[in-house]
């Protein structure tokens, strides 16, 4: 085998420059709102960790979307692949308005609920952040679900264009709007975390109009046609919900651990709230090759599969871990050394610096971990095997995440440093379940689409 296989270059390249752009700018707003002070940060941090259990709810459903059209493209039936590409959008778009309508709905009751305890003014700010960027929803899970569809036919370099465009727009506009523009006569406000939500938020709607233009107008495999004619077919359906359902629920039980986990950190304090947002943020950054070979590894081993080439599928996901666990490693341990540095570019906090650096030292000891908890999931799958990947979740996070994460954090007073020492254990456990499923190869005699 050779170091660098050619398909997967081909792909996971545009996926990795869509990811390296997209946190970039996403380091880029939390130091934004890092700078307006620890209370907007810490404020829009915790709003981010309800918001990201919905957006990658949406992502998640898009990954059926994604499996059916990768394997109807690896068999080479086009007409099937753009009919599943059009029942994936409108089910999302529909599933997203009506989580929208019952957000707003509860909205403030949900803030004092989760987060209640932090202070009155972090409170205050994560109300507005979470009413605007709510509005955004329908507008993220169009975007995720046609860029999956893309991914899944091939075509990556699309959405790390669209995905580019918007992050620029989100810059521009989060800058302008937080810390005002005055240009001769023109002048734009100061609107802090509220400038933040319309930047971010403006941003998705465009990226959402973007991508429809591109479907409507068609791709080389992808195109969508005749839009106000739509009635739910069975025959699609089942296969893009038999991954996009247990996916979806998978993603929402598994961040929805984590935002449990971000309700014992509000109560350690605003210094651990800011700590925890803002080394979120970096080893996000750091991740990225991870991410990229992620998602790529989905829409490869389902095109494989598609063309009923199981052991290539199974080649292609140890290729993807191997090379993402060498990749994030690397830059883990390279991190250790700039870990003030970074960490002094959202805050000039000592106390939060400091918990920071510490933060990013255990990351680069157990980040090894991390591609058999992430990479391979994402390709079972890729191979339709969606149901055991679920369960799997919900035992590391719900047994051992939270469970660890509290005990460590709270009665064994270990801080932030404990809760997460409780992420490092599930991504243990996880892993090792996951790792036996792959080595076993049941999953390469799945059959989703006939």
């Amino acid at each position: 085998m050779t170091f660098i296989r050619k398909d997967v270059f081909k792909l996971a390249l545009p996926i990795l420059t869509e990811q390296l752009f997209v946190m970039s700018l996403g380091m880029v707003n939390t130091m934004m709102a890092g700078h307006i002070n620890k209370e907007a940060v810490s404020a829009i941090g915790m709003v981010d960790s309800i918001n990201n259990i919905f957006i990658a709810f949406f992502s998640a459903l898009a990954v059926g979307g994604t499996v059916v059209v990768a394997q109807y493209a690896g068999k080479k039936n086009i007409r099937k692949a753009n009919e599943a590409v059009k029942q994936s959008i409108y089910s999302a778009v529909l599933i997203s308005i009506g989580i929208t309508i019952v957000m707003w709905i509860f909205i403030k009751q949900i803030i004092i609920f989760l987060y209640g305890s932090a202070d009155v003014q972090v409170v205050n700010y994560a109300h507005v952040y979470f009413k605007i960027t709510l509005i955004a929803y329908p507008a993220i899970a169009l975007e995720l679900a046609a860029n999956g569809a893309l991914r899944g036919a091939g075509d990556t370099k699309t959405p790390m264009k669209i995905t580019m465009f918007m992050n620029v727009i989100n810059l521009i506009l989060g800058y302008c709007l937080i810390y005002g523009l005055h240009v001769k006569n023109f002048n734009i406000p100061s609107l802090g975390v509220e400038g933040a939500a319309v930047g971010i938020s403006v941003a998705r709607v465009l990226g959402a109009v973007l991508v429809s233009i591109v479907l409507l107008r068609g791709t080389t495999i992808i195109k969508l046609s005749r839009i106000t004619e739509f009635k739910f077919e069975s025959e699609l359906l089942k296969p893009v919900f038999q991954v996009g359902i247990p996916a979806s629920l998978e993603s929402f039980l598994f961040n929805g651990g984590k935002l449990i986990t971000q309700i014992f950190i509000v109560n350690m304090g605003t210094a651990s709230i800011a700590a925890n947002t803002i080394t979120n943020s970096i080893t996000i950054m750091l991740n990225i090759p991870g991410m990229a070979l992620s998602i790529a590894a989905t829409a490869l081993v389902g095109q494989y599969m598609g063309r009923g080439d199981g052991n290539g599928a199974e080649s292609c996901l140890s290729y993807l871990n191997k090379m993402s666990t060498i990749c994030i490693f690397v830059l883990a341990l390279a991190s250790v050394p700039a870990a003030g540095f970074l960490t002094s570019l959202y805050t000039k906090d000592s106390a939060i610096i400091q918990l920071c650096v510490e933060l990013l030292k255990l990351n680069a000891l157990f980040i090894p971990l991390w591609s058999i908890s992430f990479v391979l999931p994402a390709g079972l799958k890729g191979a339709g095997d969606a149901k055991y990947t679920l369960v799997t979740s919900i035992i590391g996070m719900w047994i051992f995440r939270i469970t660890m994460g509290y005990i460590l954090g709270i009665p064994l007073k270990m801080g932030l440093i404990g809760v997460w020492l409780g992420m490092y254990i599930d991504w243990l456990v996880r892993g090792i379940l996951y790792y036996i499923r792959f080595k076993r190869g049941k999953w390469k005699s799945l059959v989703l689409i006939k």
